[in-house]
This record gives structure tokens, C-alpha cells and sequence, in this order.
């Protein structure tokens, strides 16, 4: 049977990264999809990972209706035997009820990818929907870790470091802008609770790159960089 899937979690889990796996392994199977997306940090009508694959896909404008789009795709001879949606969380909750009626009407499954909850800790609308609506939940087993080691679990909207709890819900960013711009951290419930960012804590962030990279030879006599027992004895006197 068809079924909606939502797969939720923090900013930076490897949410794009899973949508644009699943996409690859059905196409390698031969089936054939239709990519929804908002916002993307690679620019309109792209879905993208911090790891860097692409895709094309179609912007969702907050006046498409998703099961009009697939009616009409599939009347003009289109195919279409799943549809896999990224920034689910700025569906609106009437966009969510057509991914619905997509899924039992017209026999298709969808996948959602998105954040649960805003930078407030408040759950965004889409996401809301979804979770009463969703066949089935998942939770992205790929954890982002908070700036002191332990799991994130919490959204924070940063300016310049500093974390707000203040504005709109939907301001566009991304981890680790640059100091003075709207910019997120994902940070656990404590460091949350306490807006205590990895800059005002003055830590130095646990993964500054993507994927790992070699370290250089060390000269002899000098010892290695130090691992991430340092900045974890320090978070431990916040």
C-alpha cells in the first residue's frame, strides 16, 4: 500500500542527504519520481546536502496544490511512482492534506523531509500536519551533536553568535553563517534552554568541515592536536 512518510529531525542530520538517497536508489531501480522543494540553500528549484549532490526539482510556491500538479502531470502522459518532498516544514497544513489525498487517491507514495520544530522550540505548521496525517513517522538516525559533544535536539536561530528567540518563523539561514547574519546552530535542550551558542560560549565548533579530511604530518617531536576531550571538560563548567 501507498504511504506518506515523514522523516523529521534537527537541522544538519542528513535530512536532503537520505531524500536524495532514496531518489537515486528508486531511479537506479527504474522507477520515476517528481522532487519538491522550498527554499534550498543551492537556489530555487534544487534540492541539495551539505555534502554536496544536486538535484532538480520543483519549487513549491505557497499556492501549489500538489495533487492539481500530479493530476495534471499524469493526464499528459507523465509518470510518476513516488514523490519525495525536502523543507517540508514550510508546507503549509492545506498542502500536507493534498500530499495526503496524492498517497489515497491517485495511489503514490510520499516521502517528507523536515524539520519538526522552529527556532522557538514551537512546531512549525507543515510539520504539525504531517504528524497527524503521516502513515508513518521517522526519526533521522544520524545525530547532530550540540557545540559541548552531546546530542542536539533543539534548533537556534543565531545574529552574529548570539542566539534570539524573537521574529518571524521562516527566516532563511544556514549553519554557521557568517558573524552579523541570520544564521542556525543546532543546540541540546540545555544550551537551548540556556542560549548558550558554541560563540558565546566561546567553544570552537566540534566539525568545522563536512567530511573528514587528513590531518597533516606532524613535524617530529610535536605532539598531535588534541582530540575533543578539551572543549568537552570545558562545556562541562557551563
Amino acid at each position: 500500500m501507498p504511504e506518506l512518510v515523514f522523516f523529521s529531525g534537527t537541522m544538519d542530520c542528513g535530512k536532503s542527504t537520505l531524500a536524495l538517497q532514496i531518489e537515486h536508489n528508486r531511479s537506479a531501480r527504474g522507477l520515476q519520481g517528481l522532487i519538491f522543494t522550498r527554499d534550498d540553500r543551492a537556489g530555487a528549484g534544487k534540492l541539495s546536502s551539505r555534502l554536496g549532490l544536486v538535484a532538480e526539482a520543483v519549487e513549491v510556491a505557497e499556492d501549489l496544490n500538489f495533487q492539481q500538479h500530479l493530476v495534471r502531470h499524469l493526464t499528459a502522459g507523465g509518470r510518476t511512482d513516488y514523490v519525495i518532498v525536502d523543507e517540508a516544514q514550510f508546507l503549509s497544513p492545506e498542502q500536507v492534506e493534498q500530499l495526503a489525498r496524492v498517497v489515497d487517491d491517485l495511489g503514490i507514495d510520499v516521502y517528507a523531509f523536515g524539520i519538526a520544530t522552529d527556532f522557538r522550540t514551537r512546531l512549525f505548521p507543515g510539520s504539525q500536519r504531517l504528524m497527524e496525517l503521516a502513515d508513518r513517522l521517522e526519526t533521522l538516525q544520524v545525530e547532530a551533536l550540540c557545540w559541548c559533544g552531546a546530542r542536539a535536539t533543539h534548533n537556534a536561530r543565531t545574529v552574529g553568535g548570539r542566539m534570539v528567540v524573537e521574529g518571524a518563523q521562516v527566516v532563511v539561514g544556514d549553519v554557521g553563517e557568517p558573524s552579523g547574519q541570520v544564521g542556525y546552530e543546532v543546540l541540546c535542550r540545555r544550551h537551548h534552554r540556556r542560549r548558550l551558542t558554541a560563540a558565546s560560549a566561546g567553544a570552537g565548533a566540534l566539525s568545522p568541515d563536512v567530511l573528514p579530511v587528513d590531518e597533516p604530518t606532524a613535524a617530529p617531536n610535536v605532539p598531535p592536536r588534541r582530540g575533543l576531550s578539551d572543549p568537552l571538560r570545558r562545556a562541562g563548567s557551563h
